[in-house]
């Protein structure tokens, strides 16, 4: 499988990965390597990647507390003092193994700690293989508040190994899958089509796929690194997804939902709107909430939750001057940027979604 050139690095698959992280580490003289591990990769993912490690360098384990929660600055610093504890310095290497909190966090810690430690990504979960891995974003959640804090960062190279997968629930595969939709919606029909005909459930495709997702978003960054303008098509979805997602967070009662679970309810509220404003094509629409009930089954959200729902999206990154904004659709493949919608027919997409 090639390996994908993106920003200052590169993308490595399978075992030439792991040929080019050893070669790395030989060519590089790094005198130390922290790998970051939460309580999970820790126990099902460090030993399968320190097997594959084959030099003399000394490894030093952090864990962290897993779980969306714990994505914050009181875990960055506890990180930060642990590096400082251990004597971590310009020539040390900081290696996130884990899925995108892991990966965002790590990222942010490196890059802010001494001014910037260079860091190497190894995601494990098929979300962060295909997004939160790729595309030089690091950052942690301001009290639950998704991604406030954090910046552009290049790792020296991403790692993806497949096996991992190996590893995780067939609901941490599915929330990966979303986002892989919202590439087949805003870039690739054949994608999306591949999705809903469930050729994901087979590995040997779901390595093609996962090599086209991440070649997709790769494209993109490629040409607008800061999301200025056509990133910004990547967080379709996302503006109620990230919405419902902190609300479940900071609920006592109800159960937090997984990234792509919240993503998905988002994708079919904003193709309800998309359908609304711009025409969107109703069997696209049908055929998409359809898929997403059947993948994920239906997440009740009682209608006495919409306020506070939709007070969360106020604080959405993409938002400018105080205004909501949606990444909206006119067909699958053709988006519309920085659009605004009728905070109406948010509520009528919500209850398309319950209905």
């Amino acid at each position: 499988m090639n390996a994908i050139k993106s920003t200052e690095y590169s993308i490595y698959f399978k075992d030439e990965a792991y040929n080019q992280l050893n070669n790395y580490l030989i060519d590089n003289q790094i005198n130390k390597i922290f790998v970051l591990v939460d309580e999970n990769t820790n126990i099902h993912c460090l030993p399968k990647f320190t097997a594959k490690i084959s030099n003399t360098i000394e490894i030093v384990t952090i864990i962290i507390k897993a779980g969306e929660i714990n994505k914050n600055i009181t875990t960055c610093i506890q990180v930060w003092k642990k590096l400082t504890e251990l004597q971590a310095d310009r020539k040390s290497l900081m290696i996130n193994l884990g899925g995108g909190m892991v990966t965002d966090l790590g990222g942010f810690v490196a890059s802010t700690f001494k001014r910037g430690v260079n860091f190497i990504n190894i995601p494990t979960t098929l979300l962060s293989m295909v997004d939160a891995s790729v595309g030089s974003k690091t950052g942690v959640d301001l009290d639950n508040l998704k991604n406030l804090i954090g910046l552009f960062s290049n790792p020296e190279m991403v790692v993806i190994d497949p096996t991992f997968l190996e590893t995780i629930s067939e609901r941490e595969i599915k929330s990966g899958v979303a986002e892989i939709i919202k590439y087949g919606l805003t870039f690739n029909p054949k994608l999306l089509d591949d999705i809903k005909h469930d050729k994901w459930k087979s590995i040997n495709n779901l390595n093609d796929i996962i090599h086209q997702s991440i070649g997709i978003k790769n494209k993109v960054v490629l040409e607008d690194f800061k999301e200025t303008n056509l990133r910004k098509a990547l967080n379709y979805g996302h503006t109620v997804g990230h919405a419902i997602e902190s609300y479940f967070l900071e609920h006592q009662v109800l159960e937090n939902l997984l990234h792509g679970e919240a993503v998905a309810i988002g994708m079919v509220v904003e193709a309800y709107v998309s359908k609304k404003l711009y025409g969107f094509p109703i069997n696209e629409l049908e055929s998409l909430k359809n898929y997403i009930l059947k993948t994920y089954g239906k997440i009740t959200i009682e209608k006495e939750h919409y306020t506070a729902i939709l007070d969360l999206m106020k604080h959405d990154k993409k938002n400018i001057n105080g205004v909501v904004k949606y990444i909206l659709l006119k067909n699958v493949g053709e988006f519309v940027l920085d659009t605004t919608a009728p905070i109406d027919l948010i509520i009528e997409g919500l209850d398309y979604y319950q209905a």
